[in-house]
């Protein structure tokens, strides 16, 4: 049950998502979210237990996962879409497009680039991949997430 109708987000590095596992398997009425993607090591471009752990993770319906800090774990000066694309090829297949949002991460993501650019890679990667889920991916699934009711932001 959630009687607070409190969210968790869970900021963790690869090596930490056995434990995030772990809570989440035990927790299964707790919802909870994966900020960037993990931290995945995309500067090195491994994939390696990130990949496995990622997917295990995933496997709890309670758990949803922002598409953020991308480009912060990436070659900050020299990063391009083609280096955190199969990042994103695994959390769209493991994840799915009911339960991934975006988030930017700013003002931190200034370190590796702009707002608009990392905003423009998600994004161009939504247009190429998942164009249907786009209004779920930029909103719609974050509102669910937090218990938002969608008719309160309208206006009358």
């Amino acid at each position: 049950m959630r009687p607070f109708g409190f969210t968790y987000d869970l900021l963790v590095y690869p090596r930490q998502l056995p434990a995030a596992i772990e809570l989440a398997s035990r927790l299964p009425d707790q919802p909870f979210v994966l900020d960037h993607i993990a931290k995945p090591p995309i500067r090195s471009r491994e994939m390696g237990s990130w990949c496995d752990r990622l997917r295990e993770l995933a496997q709890n319906p309670n758990v949803y996962c922002k598409l953020s800090g991308i480009v912060t774990e990436a070659d900050w000066k020299q990063w391009t879409a083609g280096h955190c694309k199969p990042y994103l090829d695994v959390v769209f297949e493991a994840f799915g497009t009911e339960r991934l949002m975006f988030g930017s991460d700013w003002p931190v993501c200034l370190l590796a680039g702009s707002y608009e650019r990392v905003l423009g890679l998600v994004g161009d990667y939504v247009l190429t991949h998942a164009l249907a889920a786009s209004a779920k991916i930029f909103g719609e699934n974050a509102l669910r997430f937090y218990g938002v009711n969608k008719a309160a932001w309208t206006c009358n």
